[in-house]
């Protein structure tokens, strides 16, 4: 009797499993990851994440690489390898934290958060190119893109972090990132420069992890702001602002002080992907990347994201 009980249990379990079809959260868990910025190129989604390798959540941040992942159903995730390390910024010396991919004129162009070496202590902002979206990259400039001696109206090192680029629909290039300050830049039809001065933002309570993207008519300002991190989003009819703040859009991620987004639109459906510390073992420096549908109003703006453990159904 108790044997016909489990296999009556087991089969509901792997009825259930089959009817629901999700993926679950965290979304990857064969490798700690952190810090998400996906891209969608060719029919594909490519995942570009850091990689968390601190042994507990005793001490801080250990990362040296970043990851990147593929797929086309935002369920099924192919591990990609290491396209690139901060060994591969001879002017860095380490921190491979927060990044973003976007792709040009057949190019690969990612921005990332690293510490310079003492020559321009701090933390700065480096760019490397490929020609391939799953690399390897190499430097683009042998230097920092922007570094710390150019933003001087903070007295803290680190407020150069998550760099996030985006292309209007005319061609022209933004940077944004920031931490306690939000900035952004033009960059130059070469992608590896600055094209113009660095313009701050005003953005209430705003922390780091400044991401833009673009749906319908609007542009979308989304950030972590406090901390413990929430994410908070603001709108405009243009890239340069101005913006309005909107509220929060997603709130504290389990088990994670920080939190970091990125959206998505993917075969019609759109996409809120961060990172909490929902492992076994996770926390707040041991994080896994979440994925979550996204929803908008019909005045544009966006319905408040509901975190779950069940992730996301596979896209068709």
């Amino acid at each position: 009797m108790k044997n016909k009980i489990l296999t009556a249990i087991a089969a509901v379990g792997m009825a259930a499993t089959a009817a629901t079809s999700h993926a679950a959260n965290p979304a990857i868990t064969e490798v700690l990851t952190a810090d998400p910025a996906a891209m969608v190129y060719d029919d594909t989604v490519y995942l570009y994440t850091g990689h968390d390798e601190a042994k507990d959540n005793k001490g801080f941040y250990e990362m040296h690489k970043w990851l990147v992942f593929s797929s086309t159903d935002m369920v099924n995730w192919k591990n990609e390898g290491s396209p690139l390390a901060v060994k591969d910024f001879k002017w860095a010396r380490g921190d491979a934290w927060a990044s973003h991919v976007v792709e040009k004129d057949g190019k690969f162009y990612f921005y990332t958060t690293v510490r310079h070496d003492e020559t321009k202590p701090g933390f700065a902002i480096g760019v490397a190119v490929s020609d391939s979206p799953t690399g390897p990259f190499k430097d683009a400039l042998g230097k920092a893109l922007i570094s710390n001696d150019m933003t001087t109206d903070t007295e803290i090192d680190w407020d150069d972090l998550d760099p996030a680029a985006f292309i209007d629909d005319d061609g022209q290039a933004y940077l944004f990132w920031g931490n306690t300050k939000p900035r952004w830049a033009k960059l130059k039809d070469n992608m590896i420069e600055l094209d113009g001065p660095i313009h701050s933002l005003d953005l209430p309570n705003f922390t780091e992890a400044l991401y833009a993207h673009k749906h319908g008519d609007y542009y979308y300002l989304t950030y972590a702001m406090g901390f413990p991190e929430k994410i908070g989003y603001a709108m405009s009819k243009s890239i340069e602002g101005p913006w309005e703040y909107k509220g929060i859009l997603n709130e504290l991620a389990g088990n994670s002080n920080t939190n970091h987004q990125s959206i998505i639109d993917y075969k019609d459906r759109s996409f809120f992907i961060y990172h909490n510390g929902g492992t076994e073992k996770g926390g707040s420096f041991r994080r896994s990347v979440c994925i979550d549908d996204l929803h908008y109003n019909e005045d544009g703006t966006i319905k408040r994201v509901v975190m779950t453990s069940e992730g996301v159904a596979p896209v068709k």
